[in-house]
């Protein structure tokens, strides 16, 4: 610390931020970072949103709300879902690309971000938005939304099967799940499930989750059961 300014820590700066604005510079990388968005471009949307009230970068809604003091007050939706609300200094807003040198903060943050990831997958269910492609022996408890209605299909071994689609719902998000044959009629709608020894996987350009026959789906707390008062942020 030098005359009361801070740099961002681990490597010099070019130019110096107070404390506040190091703050702000690191959870824009850490919020890109969770979003699988380059800083850089996730940097530009906001400076877009700043200029024009709102921009869109990779699905996510950016709104420029207000201004208080010195600072831009920003929210970020996804849908209907609310991802941040923050401000941001109109100092750093004039900079042109703050975050260029951020890669060391970004491999920072994904290296801790592999860490939580690796000890729920351990140690037990893990969150909507942690999961990617390609994991398997997933465990996760969420809430069912939505249930498409169900539809006749031909499959490979000429063989007629029926599914349904199901959107899964926990606090960080939703995620798609087939549903087929005997299993539609397991589920009911706002039903918490817990599904165990699942797999990711992408679909058309989505992810969705995927349940073979090595895996289970069981309800743990039926719609009927579930209190009015009840909502979905109540999911552990």
């Amino acid at each position: 610390m030098k005359g009361g300014m801070w740099t961002i820590r681990g490597r010099p700066r070019g130019r110096h931020h107070s404390y506040f604005e190091t703050r702000v510079l690191e959870y824009l990388v850490t919020l890109s970072t969770k979003h699988e968005i380059n800083p850089a471009e996730f940097f530009e949307a906001i400076v877009r949103a700043w200029k024009n009230r709102k921009a869109v970068c990779h699905g996510l809604t950016i709104e420029f709300r207000s201004k208080k003091k010195d600072c831009a007050m920003f929210l970020i939706t996804k849908g209907h879902m609310v991802i941040a609300q923050f401000p941001v200094p109109e100092s750093i807003l004039k900079i042109t690309n703050p975050l260029k040198e951020s890669d060391y903060i970004r491999e920072r943050i994904q290296h801790a971000c592999e860490v939580k990831k690796r000890k729920a997958l351990a140690s037990g269910n893990v969150q909507i938005e942690d999961l990617k492609a390609g994991m398997k022996k997933i465990k996760l408890k969420a809430q069912i939304v939505e249930i498409t209605e169900p539809k006749q299909v031909l499959t490979r071994l000429n063989d007629y099967a029926i599914f349904a689609k199901a959107t899964l719902f926990d606090k960080t998000g939703t995620i798609k799940l087939t549903l087929w044959n005997g299993r539609i009629n397991m589920v009911s709608l706002n039903d918490i499930v817990q599904v165990e020894n699942g797999s990711v996987i992408m679909f058309r350009g989505e992810k969705q989750l995927e349940i073979r026959r090595n895996a289970t789906l069981e309800v743990v707390k039926s719609a009927n059961s579930i209190q009015q008062n009840t909502t979905c942020s109540q999911i552990n």
